[in-house]
């Protein structure tokens, strides 16, 4: 029978093979702080080796068992501890200045990575989780690169330099201790196999918390209109409660490994104390051979012990890998140089069908529509008929199942792809500004705008409201846009897209909280030169009416 059918021990999503290639690839760009710290750790050997044989020295001299100056001798041990202090020092210094840097560059890699992935029509994480692993995560990943490897690569040269300065003094002995390897080797993958399933659980755990507080704080408003105070919280509380369970089952395993762990290493120590005393009490090893000796034991034992604590540091090493893994399982876009179109451009739909992977149903189907250049059209449909799932096909967010979407102008056409996404600008329904100041808000659409090009956006868009308040562009807005009304928002975002000049634009419900002049008014100004294609889903009557075509989305009756 297998162990891992004693034990229970549970198969994981991702092979140790996957996963320390995953880990490789990753050190790659932390091979410099790797490298520094496995060059302290293994000059500290070289101290903490030495100092033993200087404090055996220093009290065989003071014993008269060896001959040299007392003052040299403590001199000595004193040389020592300065080096290893200074080793400490410059291992602090490390760790603290280019520790953030890897775990910077390593956070700003997997968002890159997420942020040119496909999107599938929705997420496969909760957005509180995703932060959850590029903070914590990421955390342990780099600290294991950095640190856990080259404190490995340290403590297994303690351990063979201690265990050959014993061996030279007493082999007998030192065979004994390595006997015990084999069998903390045999326990240890038990150990990490179970330790890492139940750090996954509490990880995930701890994600559904943190999604949880979040979700909460950003609708706190509509929560306490619910009156849905005490539901929220007991809400977190059954989260908390599973979180707690988990860290307790993974706690009683942990403390029942150390006491197994630890027993077996007070018993070889009290085995070593015995040995040396019967040697030091027949004369066969000085008082500060004795010392040495013990010294060596607790050199050799000090780095097992050392090595009880790493397993829970490649527990969870691999448990934080897999969950950076699972973030990088989606396929990436088209990668290349963004292909812009000479404006005005159209979008023609040939055939066009699709569905989402999780549903059998058809969204669109069988669809041929032409958005001619210059043209303005208006989409409209009930609730759940493929509008804005029409809109992501256009920005080529999603990819059609049958048929060609193409976007042409007088020269050439091409199909679409994410590559000729720089062609089209967007502006989403509700609220999308992000905290920090107007202008900020307003450089997402062209980071080098001027001051004056950023006025007459804001002008076009009917947001001459800016110029009136106190700060101006430099009006700070709190998240997705708090301190400014709907609609006051809603015109900043249509300026920001008009700031990207675009030669297709997409405005889904985004005049929804304005008024009807005021509606009107931003109509006129931005149909007035007619050099934009201009696509409205909307339910509003006046942005009909100022529309050259219509297209009405029909929702696909359910296979039966």
């Amino acid at each position: 029978m297998k162990l891992s059918n004693i034990f229970k021990i549970p198969k994981t999503k991702y092979t140790a093979k996957e996963i320390l290639k995953w880990l490789w690839v990753a050190w790659k760009g932390n091979r410099l702080q790797a490298s520094l710290n496995a060059l302290i750790g293994l000059l500290g050997v070289v101290v903490s080796l030495s100092s033993v044989w200087a404090v055996q020295h220093a009290i065989d001299v003071a014993s008269h068992e060896a001959k040299g100056e007392i003052i040299t001798a403590v001199l000595l041990m004193g040389v020592l501890i300065l080096c290893d202090f200074a080793l400490n020092i410059t291992s602090v210094w490390i760790r603290n200045l280019l520790g953030i840097k890897a775990q910077n560059r390593m956070q700003q890699k997997l968002l890159d990575r997420i942020l040119r992935s496909e999107w599938k029509g929705k997420e496969s994480h909760h957005s509180g989780d995703v932060l959850n692993r590029l903070e914590i995560d990421v955390a342990n990943v780099v600290n294991f690169l950095t640190e856990i490897i080259p404190n490995s690569l340290s403590t297994l040269a303690l351990f063979l330099g201690a265990f050959f300065y014993l061996f030279a003094m007493d082999w007998r002995l030192a065979i004994v201790i390595v006997i015990m390897i084999p069998i903390f080797v045999v326990f240890s993958k038990i150990y990490m196999r179970q330790m890492r399933h139940l750090t996954s659980e509490v990880r995930n755990s701890d994600s559904k918390v943190q999604s949880i507080l979040q979700e909460t704080i950003q609708h706190r408003m509509l929560i306490k209109t619910l009156e849905g105070d005490s539901e929220a919280v007991n809400r977190l509380e059954g989260t908390q409660s599973v979180l707690r369970n988990n860290i307790v089952r993974r706690t009683k395993f942990s403390v029942f490994s150390y006491l197994v762990l630890n027993l077996g290493f007070s018993i070889g120590y009290l085995i070593a104390f015995g040995w040396a005393a019967i040697r030091l009490s027949a004369g066969t090893l000085t008082f500060g051979g004795m010392t040495a000796f013990l010294q060596l034991v607790n050199r050799i034992q000090s780095p097992a012990r050392q090595l009880t604590r790493l397993v829970p540091s490649f527990v969870s090493v691999f448990t934080a890998a897999e969950r950076l893994m699972e973030l990088e399982e989606d396929p990436l876009e088209e990668q290349g140089d963004s292909i812009v179109m000479d404006s005005p451009c159209g979008v023609r739909f040939k055939n066009v069908t699709f569905a989402y992977e999780d549903s059998e149903d058809n969204v669109i189907e069988h669809l041929n529509y032409d958005f001619y250049p210059g043209s303005c059209t208006a989409i409209l449909g009930e609730t759940g008929s493929g509008k804005t799932t029409l809109v992501r096909i256009i920005l080529a967010l999603l990819k059609p199942m049958n048929g060609m979407v193409e976007i042409y102008n007088k020269l050439e056409n091409k199909q679409l792809s994410p590559l000729l996404r720089t062609n089209f600008v967007y502006v989403p329904q509700g609220n999308t500004l992000m905290s920090g100041t107007i202008r900020d808000n307003l450089r997402l659409g062209k980071i080098t705008a001027t001051d004056e090009e950023m006025k007459k956006a804001l002008k076009q868009s009917c947001a001459e409201f800016v110029f009136d308040l106190p700060n101006g562009l430099e009006t700070e807005c709190t998240e997705q846009g708090g301190g400014l009304s709907e609609g006051q928002a809603q015109r900043i975002s249509i300026a920001r897209a008009l700031l990207r000049n675009r030669s297709i634009m997409l405005f889904d419900e985004a005049t929804s909280a304005l008024d009807p002049e005021t509606e009107r008014q931003l109509l006129k100004n931005l149909l007035e030169k007619h050099d934009k294609t201009i696509i409205f889903i909307t339910h509003r009557p006046a942005v009909v009416e100022y529309c050259d075509q219509t297209l009405t989305i029909e929702k696909q009756q359910p296979h039966v």
